[in-house]
């Protein structure tokens, strides 16, 4: 289920307290994003089971992201070379399972140019009252479940993520202080060299 969920996962960028009711449009929202370059920040991910995993998240876009869990989770999950690529340290030590960054929802936020009026990945926009929520599945594989991305205004933030797999499990992700670093290391989204570390070459 985690691995399931972490392909449909996005960005959650700030949990800061709502100053404004207001939806927001999804050209707002685009630009909001596209102002994101390099970040970091810690996450807390609330599982389907109740339980907490914590973190550390990396972004470089466009393409990239890490996300670093602590201890006891054994695991690590980064975006990099058009792949999304799982480590987990249970089952696949060396190698990672790989998945195309184009055929998941994080490629909404990842991608170069964004622009998500005119994604068929948007498939509902509506606003709960206190935050905008954003919903994106993949048109060919509705099987694989969805994703919500949540707004609040004033100024925009993504406050946290919502992700609802193919049999109904719930994970939502919600993130720290973000810091805007000048440079982040590369090698932070080299899935290649995190596979030859691991090897021990």
């Amino acid at each position: 289920m985690l691995r399931r969920t972490f392909l449909a996962s996005g960005i959650a960028l700030a949990a800061t307290p709502v100053l404004a009711e207001q939806k927001l449009t999804l050209d707002a929202i685009s630009r909001y994003i596209m102002k994101i370059t390099r970040a970091k920040c810690d996450f807390a991910q609330i599982n389907d089971d109740g339980t907490l995993s914590t973190g550390t998240l990396y972004i470089w876009r466009p393409g990239r992201m890490r996300f670093e869990y602590d201890a006891p989770e054994d695991l690590l999950v980064m975006a990099g070379g058009g792949q999304v690529a799982i480590f987990d340290g249970k089952s696949n030590i060396s190698g990672a399972e790989r998945y195309p960054l184009r055929r998941t929802p994080l490629n909404l936020i990842l991608e170069r140019d964004i622009d998500l009026g005119s994604r068929d990945m948007v498939i509902d926009h509506d606003f709960d009252g206190t935050a905008t929520i954003v919903t994106a599945q993949d048109p060919e594989h509705p099987e694989y479940g969805h994703l919500q991305l949540k707004f609040t205004d004033n100024p925009v933030e993504l406050r946290q993520w919502v992700v609802f797999d193919g049999q109904g499990a719930q994970t939502t992700v919600v993130l720290g202080q973000l810091e805007l670093p000048s440079e982040l290391p590369g090698s932070l989204f080299s899935i290649e060299l995190e596979e030859a570390e691991r090897r021990g070459n």
